[in-house]
């Protein structure tokens, strides 16, 4: 799909109406442009968020990091984090 918008005169582009509803992209979301080598590319800011939680993801199996191991060690932080914080602990 082509379409030709016009930049106006402070930069701003409008995306087309055509290209929000099928990216589902409403007033106020957030955007993400990246240059490449062929121009701008616009990516959704969900994707955004998804494609960085794939990627932890990612690093965290290479790791050998499991799910289990990840919340266990959560769990410790947060521990500490309430004693050194809060003097509380398990026991009271």
């Amino acid at each position: 799909m082509t379409i030709y918008t016009r930049i106006q005169e402070k930069g701003q582009v409008t995306i087309p109406t055509k290209i929000r509803r099928k990216l589902n992209l409403r007033k106020g979301d957030m955007v993400m442009l990246v240059e490449t080598e062929a121009g701008v590319l616009i990516k959704p800011a969900e994707l955004i968020v998804s494609e960085a939680f794939d990627r932890i993801g990612e690093a965290l199996k290479a790791d050998g990091i499991t799910l289990e191991k990840w919340n266990k060690r959560s769990r410790n932080i947060r521990a500490q984090l309430l004693k050194d914080m809060y003097g509380l602990t398990d026991e009271a």
